[in-house]
């Protein structure tokens, strides 16, 4: 049983830590952007629709289309299903607009994506094509197809500039389903066309990691569907630092950092030792030491716990860390509290702030 300590931290609440989709270090891990949960002429759930350059964002809605089960030119007769598709649907014609939906909820650093797209209609242009590592409106690289040049051509923005094109000339036409596929792995970029290269691999270090969004340009009338994402999971900084201290402290038996999504009000493990428990909910003990900061201490046989605030360099608490130590003889809650203590404020000397945690 945990025996709650009479001393208190007397540090205000400040929890902005997010939650992150938690994989094992060293997996592959899967997004797949299909659209089932989402209904007919909505915009997906999960995604924010911008525009980069001049002009209004683009109307991204949800349509119903026949998609061919093979790609051009591999099927006489592929078989084609009627479902739910993404569209980009805006007829604004001005010229430096770029209309994108950008994935919110992560972030890619090496990642495959491959879709499909098609270029539908459009009287100044007819692009269709990926955005990825996305930093902002004025960050990002970009391939697209043009339907009205019949290439396939690799951008780059910095600061709003745009430097390219990098590609080549291939026949894209409009109204039929084509597949790509963009492969980044460090600085080096890769993309197929149906499945074959479109260009040789380019290497470019400006960016090293971003979001993905759907991009079209100007008064491009463009579908996509069957979009997904294989990517190299990124360590958080808490289970780095779970990480480091294990192999600084020898008698750990455990360690465990617990911290509250945004607008979540119970906290879940975000880094541990055992990686089965990653997203288990908290208990009380842990929400009242990230909301009072209070210090928690107990003991069985063979372990005694000590679970304490985690602050960022404001002095703020955004989480609790629980450490579980192998006791020796005569071992007191006093001296179990020092052992604890060194632990916890080497993990505080490296955050900056809650959102270090989970970045």
């Amino acid at each position: 049983m945990l025996f709650l300590l009479r001393w208190r931290f007397m540090q205000r609440l400040v929890i902005a830590a997010t939650l992150l989709t938690l994989v094992c270090p060293g997996t592959s891990a899967e997004r797949y952007f299909d659209f089932i949960s989402d209904q007919l002429n909505e915009s997906p759930k999960g995604f924010r629709s911008t525009v980069s350059g001049s002009g209004q964002p683009g109307d991204w809605k949800l349509v119903a289309d026949s998609v061919p089960s093979a790609l051009p030119g591999l099927s006489q007769n592929p078989v084609a299903n009627k479902r739910l598709v993404l569209a980009q649907l805006s007829r604004d014609r001005t010229d430096e607009r770029y209309p994108l939906l950008i994935f919110e909820e992560d972030a890619f650093g090496d990642f495959t994506v491959t879709t499909r797209f098609k270029i539908v209609d459009g009287e100044a242009e007819r692009m269709a094509g990926i955005a990825f590592r996305i930093q902002d409106e004025k960050n990002y690289y970009y391939i697209r197809g043009n339907a009205l040049g019949n290439n396939l051509y690799f951008f780059k923005r910095v600061d709003g500039q745009l430097f390219g094109p990098i590609g080549s000339k291939m026949e894209i036409p409009a109204g039929v389903w084509q597949e790509m596929s963009i492969e980044c792995k460090g600085n080096e970029i890769r993309c197929q066309l149906n499945g074959k290269d479109a260009f040789p691999s380019l290497r470019d270090s400006s960016f090293a990691s971003g979001k993905i969004g759907f991009w079209t340009k100007s008064d491009s009338v463009s579908y996509f569907c069957d979009t997904k994402v294989i990517y190299t999971p990124k360590e958080i900084l808490a289970q780095v630092l779970v990480r480091d201290a294990l192999k600084k402290y020898s008698r750990l038996q455990g360690l465990k950092i617990f911290a509250a999504a945004t607008n979540a009000l119970e906290p879940r493990i975000i880094a541990s030792n055992d990686p089965e428990e990653l997203g288990k909910p908290g208990q009380a003990e842990e929400k009242e030491v990230i909301e009072k900061g209070l210090v928690y201490y107990g003991r069985n046989k063979s372990s005694l716990m000590v679970t304490m605030p985690l602050h960022d360099c404001n002095g703020d608490t955004v989480a609790a860390v629980r450490v579980v130590m192998k006791p020796f003889p005569g071992q007191t809650e006093k001296n179990a509290l020092a052992r604890a203590l060194p632990i916890v404020k080497q993990m505080e000397a490296r955050v900056r702030s809650a959102n270090d945690l989970t970045q």
